[in-house]
């Protein structure tokens, strides 16, 4: 479903990403991990149009991406919940979920698909009518995951969602996760927390300063002796 070539993102003399390669299949669940400054936000938002790519090539779905406008990604279902939620906090819940929806054509099914986000979050039934800006920060989370859902994609890139969020809620938001993959939406997931991540993907690319440097499958890289001292803790 996506295919990174040689990808390079450089900040005036700093060069963030270095010429990486990642593959991501369709109904795969890929983490991306690494410490902070590795290279893995300016990732994602190079593969959906929000900064420049210096160098290199992203294929999705077959065809070529590089350099697409974001606004254009999303309609072919590519979706991003950014790193710091992004929510709309003087805009309610449900004009934040619509607003997922802005370019979708199709009152009654925005409309089912609204319901069905709402029943994914509960609590974000409860509190549809309020304003974003005064949920807590599990609920936004829950909310910038919902906002893109409702844009349908076929691929979400998810950047931290566990980040700033109490145990309970990380759980739940990990639980959501895992429904969203396994009712088929193939999932790219930047996550500090690396054993949380590579327990829910399939496989996984460890990032360090701006390289590629390991990938494997998440089960092998649980017991990897090198990603266990730098980012399990163990």
């Amino acid at each position: 479903m996506l295919e990174v070539r040689n990808l390079r993102v450089a900040y005036g003399g700093i060069n963030a990403v270095k010429g990486i390669d990642l593959d991501v299949r369709e109904g795969e669940m890929v983490a991306l991990i690494g410490a902070n400054g590795a290279g893995k936000t300016t990732t994602l938002k190079a593969l959906t149009g929000l900064v420049h790519v210096s160098g290199g090539h992203v294929h999705y779905r077959g065809r070529p991406i590089t350099r697409r406008p974001p606004f254009e990604l999303v309609r072919q279902g590519l979706a991003l919940v950014p790193e710091g939620r992004g929510v709309f906090g003087r805009l309610t819940v449900a004009e934040n979920l619509s607003l997922g929806a802005y370019f979708r054509d199709e009152p009654g099914e925005v409309r089912a698909d609204l319901a069905r986000t709402l029943e994914l979050f509960p609590r974000l039934a409860e509190r549809r009518a309020q304003l974003a800006g005064t949920l807590s920060g599990g609920e936004q989370q829950m909310l910038a995951i919902g906002r893109s859902l409702m844009s349908r994609p076929r691929l979400l890139l998810l950047d931290e969602p566990s980040m700033g969020l109490a145990p309970i809620m990380v759980q739940r938001i990990f639980e959501t996760i895992l429904r969203v993959a396994r009712e088929g939406v193939t999932v790219l997931l930047v996550e500090q927390n690396a054993k949380l991540a590579l327990e829910a993907s399939d496989r996984g690319y460890v990032m360090e300063s701006g390289l590629i440097t390991l990938s494997d499958s998440a089960e092998n890289l649980l017991t990897n002796e090198k990603v266990r001292q730098a980012y399990l803790g163990e």
